[in-house]
C-alpha cells in the first residue's frame, strides 16, 4: 500500500472508527422527501459530478446503484496542475476529492441521485468535514454541468432544510463545474479492490449497508473490479 494513503486510515487504528462511522452518513431524524423538482426526462446517458468527502467512500455506495452505468473517483475545483492525491491532501490546492457519475436519466432521475447523496453517501452539515477527514478536499459540493442541474440541487437542498430531516443546515456548495480530473488509477473501484482495508470496512462498508437499508429497490450486485 503507497504511504501516501496511510494519513487517510491510521486515524481509525488510532481509535477514531466510532467518530467516522458516527458522522459517516447524515443523521436523518426523518424519512426523506422525494425531490419536488427534478430534471426533465432525457434521452442518452447524463452525468452529475458530487463531492462528499472520501471518494473510495462515494464511489463505492453509487457503484451499487441501479441505473449509474459508472463512476469515476478525481478532483474538481482547482487546477490540472496540482490535481494529484499527494498535493490534493494539503487541502491547499482548491480541489474536493469528487465522483463523476454517469447514468441512465430512464432508470434514475438526478434528483434521485442527490436525494441518495444527501442521505446515504455522505453528511450535508459538516462544513470541510466527513467524520475525521478534514480539510476543504473534503467538502460537500454539487458542480452542476448546466442550468437545470442547479435549479434542481439549489430546491432539494431547500426542501430538505424546510422538511428538517437531519439534525443542522445542510453547508453543500452548489457550483458551476469548471473542470473534472480523473484521480491515480489506484483509487478507482479502491472498495471493491481492497476489501480488507480498515478505512474501508469502517466507513465506506456501512454507508453501503445504509444504501441497502434504506434503497433497496435501487441496489445492484456490486461492480468487480
Amino acid at each position: 500500500m503507497p504511504i501516501r494513503e496511510i494519513p487517510r486510515w491510521m486515524p481509525a487504528l488510532a481509535g477514531a472508527f466510532l467518530l467516522l462511522a458516527g458522522n459517516a452518513t447524515s443523521a436523518s431524524k426523518a424519512p426523506f422527501p422525494e425531490p419536488a423538482v427534478d430534471a426533465k426526462p432525457a434521452s442518452g446517458k447524463q452525468t452529475a459530478v458530487l463531492a462528499g468527502g472520501c471518494f473510495w467512500c462515494t464511489e463505492a455506495v453509487f457503484e451499487m446503484v441501479e441505473g449509474v452505468d459508472d463512476v469515476i473517483s478525481g478532483y474538481s475545483g482547482g487546477t490540472k496542475e496540482t490535481a494529484k492525491y499527494d498535493i490534493v491532501s494539503t487541502g491547499r490546492t482548491g480541489h474536493a476529492e469528487s465522483i463523476l457519475i454517469t447514468f441512465d436519466p430512464a432508470k434514475i432521475s438526478y434528483g434521485q441521485i442527490l436525494k441518495i447523496f444527501f442521505s446515504v453517501a455522505h453528511d450535508p452539515t459538516t462544513l470541510n468535514r466527513q467524520g475525521a477527514d478534514v480539510g476543504t478536499q473534503y467538502r460537500s459540493a454539487i458542480f452542476y454541468a448546466n442550468e437545470e442541474q442547479k435549479q434542481v440541487a439549489e430546491a432539494y437542498i431547500k426542501q430538505i432544510n424546510e422538511a428538517h430531516v437531519l439534525h443542522g443546515p445542510i453547508v453543500t456548495q452548489v457550483v458551476p463545474l469548471d473542470k473534472f480530473y480523473t484521480a491515480e488509477a489506484y483509487h478507482q473501484d479502491y472498495a471493491a479492490r481492497n476489501r480488507s482495508n480498515p478505512y474501508i470496512v469502517n466507513v465506506s462498508d456501512p454507508k453501503v449497508e445504509k444504501l441497502k437499508k434504506m434503497f433497496p429497490g435501487c441496489v445492484r450486485k456490486r461492480k468487480q473490479p
